[in-house]
């Protein structure tokens, strides 16, 4: 298998040099480096191509890499039943980078980018609704990126007494509390190795 996947990957190589970047196979799957300029180009290639016929669109998600230059990748997962082949296609994207969308071409792209604009914030250009599938109307961020806090920016509850949902900022009841996870397994009759708590008494307290 990975053998035909190796010959398969050059094939579109060479096919689409412009689109494909490079190419590997991995846990029994095809692997292709793409642009973003040559996506579509390439997306309809593993399509209509009797060779490939991935004419399923498994998922699309995306990979936040904040300490990258290019901040996002995004891939996309192809199933090609006549062939009983996986293929993922792989781009690298900048933030504020606009991306081209493939719903034309698979129409069941639509939800999977519209849920990566909601969680990510990266942008479809051609989407027909491009809009947040996940979080409400009004929603600040984007709850996948690795900089978003924990806690978000707002809760959202029932006032009894105006009878309405409201949007208040979040407050905590208390401050964050530092916690000592050395070990988990506090109390335990048994201290695995490597969960053992390093003594931390001053020094002038463990020579007296």
């Amino acid at each position: 298998m990975s053998d035909a996947l190796l010959e398969l990957g050059e094939m579109i190589a060479m096919a689409k040099t412009d689109a494909v970047l490079g190419h590997e196979v991995a846990h029994g799957e095809l692997t292709l480096t793409a642009t973003p300029s040559g996506l579509r180009e390439l997306v309809g290639h593993l399509r209509d191509h009797s060779a490939c016929a991935f004419t399923t669109l498994i998922d699309i998600t995306a990979i936040d890499w904040p300490g990258r230059d290019a901040r996002f990748d995004v891939v996309y997962h192809f199933l090609s039943m006549p062939q009983n082949q996986r293929v993922c296609v792989k781009i690298a994207v900048v933030e504020d980078q606009v991306i081209p969308s493939i719903n034309d071409i698979h129409p069941s792209a639509n939800w999977y980018e519209r849920e990566i604009f909601d969680m990510f914030g990266v942008m479809f250009s051609g989407h027909p609704d491009l809009r947040r599938i996940l979080t409400d109307y009004g929603f600040r961020g984007y709850p996948l990126r690795k900089d978003f806090p924990t806690t978000g920016y707002y809760e959202v509850r029932y006032d009894e007494t105006s009878k309405r949902v409201v949007y208040e900022p979040v407050k905590l009841v208390q401050d964050y509390r530092q916690f000592d996870f050395m070990s988990p397994w506090e109390g335990a009759k048994y201290i695995l190795p490597g969960d053992e708590k390093p003594d931390q008494a001053p020094a002038s307290k463990k020579e007296g």
